[in-house]
């Protein structure tokens, strides 16, 4: 038997057994099943960064007075950087002045500087936040302020008071990690 002839004996025995056959009349689309939404991960990466970059005001180590120096220092850094940044050694890539800012607007601008330095690749920066002469009682708000907040940084690994020619303890060296 040839194999066309074969062909038409499937063909015609399907055809038995299937019976007479019409087409389906429908007017409605199959739903597709539902995909599920995508999840925004580099929004949530974003959003922890900045929750993560957020500084508290409720840290504060001790009370500051307008002629203390500012000194802090992460375990395991060497004692002689920590000398070359008191004596004012390093260049100053950066500096934000923080006169007539209010707490709000300076632990902004604090946190949008380090950020940016960091972006930039800067390792030393000062930081001006003033002594406190323009301020209630003659007392240093914001050199209380940036004394908690860089201690909160991550990125920094230690910051000073500035030798009197920088601004004495009216501004404060930050030294701030490399990027890898």
């Amino acid at each position: 038997m040839s194999t066309d002839n074969q062909d038409d004996d499937e063909r015609d025995l399907f055809r038995k057994a299937v019976g007479k056959i019409r087409p389906v009349k429908q007017d409605k689309i199959h739903p597709k099943p539902k995909r599920r939404k995508p999840v925004p991960e580099q929004t949530l990466r974003d959003q922890r960064e900045v929750m993560d970059s957020l500084l508290s005001d409720d840290y504060e180590p001790a009370d500051i007075e307008t002629g203390d120096e500012l000194l802090y220092t992460r375990p395991g850094l060497q004692l002689t950087v920590i000398r070359k940044l008191r004596r004012g050694q390093f260049a100053i890539e950066a500096e934000l002045d923080l006169h007539g800012a209010t707490s709000i607007q300076a632990r902004e601008a604090v946190n949008t500087f380090l950020k940016n330095a960091r972006d930039q690749d800067k390792r030393v920066v000062r930081i001006i936040h003033g002594k406190g002469n323009s301020s209630e009682g003659k007392m240093p708000v914001l050199k209380g302020k940036v004394n908690s907040w860089l201690r909160q940084k991550d990125e920094v690994l230690a910051f000073c008071s500035a030798r009197q020619n920088d601004g004495g303890t009216g501004a404060v060296y930050v030294l701030l990690k490399r990027m890898n």
